[in-house]
């Protein structure tokens, strides 16, 4: 990687600015691509970072290049694309327009299907797939943070480009099987529904084996689908993906002992759709329920429960009250 030209974060919302922030404060120079409203905020207080293991880093915003104008990304050497799935088509545009030829593009994305639709509008540059396994709240007042732990996983390439990111509190790994990575991070965010629709923190909800069972039951469907696809996903923690279902299943002592020796999670942490419902902002289940759903479609396998919990994210989108509240009794209702 060419050091001397900027990391441009396209789409710097909670995920970029935690990761362009981090990258700024372990030296590399960045430059975020933002909406109005978030420049604003990280002009009048700079940005701080803070993590669930206590530490914190804030940073000036002279610390790196900030604006609203895809033009700032005329210079980029890597750009980290961090919109929403339903705004990739858009950014990929604007780096057509303005990215250098030889600029590496990398979807830190939600999903499977958004590099694809990089590399569709991009032509020939080199697009990677990333994987991030942690969350982000954006907290207000320039504050971004993280709150669940894991490495962002990117696909190997000759660059190395993965080693070329890492930095001091955010590493990055390079990944033979980004495909399977990528599902298996899919897989684990169907419980965001879920998340979304209790309005409880992550870490009470699965301190629940109510709403684990629940969770397990939703993945044991996606699942199948994958099998009946030939998809091998890979999973973020040492514990293999077929046996994930099972585990969430066990009683409530077992399990917490299991899961604070593979992920840490804050106790205040939330899904992204939680934040999106609780926003009034349209969420990704097209982009995470909906990727098993149509995989089924084509497998002709039945999966209940995923749409119905489609159906309940849609719902409460449109009645835009927020996170609902449900039960996992409400949310199996007819499923």
């Amino acid at each position: 990687m060419n050091t001397d030209r900027p990391i441009v974060v396209a789409g710097a919302g909670a995920i970029g600015c935690l990761v362009g922030g981090m990258l700024a404060a372990g030296g590399r120079r960045v430059a975020l691509l933002v909406r109005p409203r978030v420049k604003a905020e990280i002009e009048r207080f700079g940005l701080r970072l803070t993590d669930f293991d206590g530490s914190e880093r804030k940073l000036s915003a002279g610390q790196f290049a900030l604006s609203e104008n895809p033009a700032i990304l005329h210079s980029a050497g890597i750009v980290l694309v961090t919109v929403k799935s339903a705004n990739t088509a858009e950014v990929a545009d604007q780096i057509a327009q303005h990215a250098p030829e030889d600029a590496i593009i990398v979807s830190l994305q939600n999903g499977v299907g958004n590099v694809a639709v990089l590399r569709e509008r991009l032509g020939g540059r080199r697009v990677l797939a990333g994987m991030v396994p942690f969350n982000v709240i954006a907290m207000g007042e320039g504050r971004f943070h993280r709150s669940t732990s894991g490495d962002i996983h990117i696909g190997e390439d000759e660059a190395n480009t993965a080693a070329a990111l890492s930095v001091p509190g955010l590493t990055m790994r390079a990944s033979r099987d980004i495909t399977g990575v990528q599902w298996g991070k899919l897989i684990i965010n169907l419980n965001n529904a879920l998340s979304a629709l209790s309005d409880m923190p992550l870490a009470a909800q699965l301190a629940n084996r109510d709403w684990r069972t629940l969770f397990a039951d939703q993945m044991a469907e996606g699942l199948a689908a994958l099998k009946a696809a030939g998809i091998n996903p890979v999973s973020a923690t040492p514990i293999p993906m077929r046996w994930t279902p099972t585990l969430l299943r066990l009683p409530d002592a077992i399990f917490n002992l299991i899961l604070g020796r593979t992920m840490k999670i804050d106790p205040e942490a939330r899904s992204s759709m939680w934040q999106d419902l609780k926003q009034g902002r349209k969420t990704e289940i097209d982009y995470l329920q909906g990727a098993v759903i149509a995989l089924a479609e084509q497998h002709e396998v039945a999966v209940p429960l995923v749409r119905r919990i489609v159906a309940l994210i849609k719902e409460a989108e449109a009645a835009g009250n927020g996170p609902p509240g449900l039960t996992p009794q409400q949310i199996r209702g007819a499923a």
